[in-house]
């Protein structure tokens, strides 16, 4: 895919991603989509439109945004309550609804954007969390609920529901989620070790409530046809959506030793701990992942206009 018009040259990044999917007839803008919520049955459909596919690999972010993925997912969140749901959205002047990303004359505005957010998120250097990233929401909501718009969000948690996959249907059928997965390796004694994670934007979900398997297609943030190629950290990319299946999976996980932020002194260490919990794995056509890909959780959001 290339990008639109080149307005600056940029400094290039050498971060090589695997391979994007194609543009998506179907979900991607612009149009065709037909929303769809099919909740009746053992089976689910959902689908939703009219979701930005923003990228986070920007100039002017920490790393060139390489710890973006919370606060860009977030935006294309916001952007579909701002523009699908004409919700008021934003901080101070910015409004959301005003903007679009794929106009290269909101570009700076929006990547401004994203840095509001991972501020209110409490941005590290290793990115952001769900929870602290439902804050982030509630800051960026006000303006709705300062008109008189009703807001809420939450997450799901793989290790506590008892049926991830329906509560993925319920929750999508009201608007776009974060979900969040981890990059797993081999621990000691046939366990998998966390070592890093990233965070995408759900649009679609198949499968069966209390099911053990879902297919489903996001929108990633850092994922990108152009990624390292001309003036890409200036430009937003052609919109695309990721194809994937979740499987339920009973895994070992190896959390390390780690040193107690309790002791002054640092030399007493937390000793290294095994849990046994319920994920979801993350396969994708024809991917070359070193890592095991665990879904962890999701994040959810809504909203509701005023009566009367």
């Amino acid at each position: 895919m290339i990008r639109k018009a080149i307005i600056a040259a940029a400094t290039l990044s050498t971060l090589a991603l695997p391979a994007v999917a194609s543009a998506d007839p179907v979900i991607g803008q612009p149009a065709p989509c037909t929303k769809v919520t099919d909740l009746v049955g053992p089976d689910f459909s959902v689908k939703q439109c009219g979701v930005s596919d923003v990228d986070q690999f920007r100039a002017g972010l920490e790393n060139n945004g390489g710890a973006y993925c919370g606060p860009t997912s977030l935006y294309n969140v916001l952007h579909y309550w701002a523009h699908e749901k004409n919700a008021p959205a934003g901080w101070l002047t910015t409004k959301i609804k005003e903007l679009d990303p794929q106009d290269q004359a909101d570009y700076n505005v929006i990547t401004n954007s994203l840095y509001r957010i991972g501020v209110d998120a409490k941005y590290t250097e290793k990115g952001t969390n769900l929870y602290n990233l439902r804050t982030a929401w509630t800051i960026a909501t006000k303006p709705a609920r300062d008109a008189g718009w009703s807001t809420a969000t939450s997450g799901v948690d793989t290790r506590t529901s008892a049926d991830f996959a329906g509560d993925l249907a319920r929750k999508l059928a009201r608007g776009p989620v974060q979900m969040v997965y981890g990059r797993y390796s081999d621990g000691p004694a046939d366990s998998l070790q966390r070592g890093g994670g990233h965070i995408v934007t759900v649009v679609s979900v198949d499968g069966s409530f209390d099911g053990t398997t879902v297919q489903v297609r996001y929108m990633d943030p850092g994922r990108a046809a152009d990624h390292g190629v001309g003036d890409y950290l200036d430009t937003q990319s052609a919109y695309a959506t990721i194809n994937a299946t979740l499987t339920k999976k009973t895994v070992v996980e190896w959390i390390p030793t780690k040193n107690n932020p309790e002791n002054d002194l640092g030399d007493i260490a937390i000793p290294g701990t095994f849990r046994t919990v319920t994920r979801w794995q993350l396969t994708t056509p024809g991917s070359t992942a070193t890592t095991t890909q665990l879904v962890e959780g999701f994040n959810w959001f809504d909203m509701a206009a005023p009566v009367g």
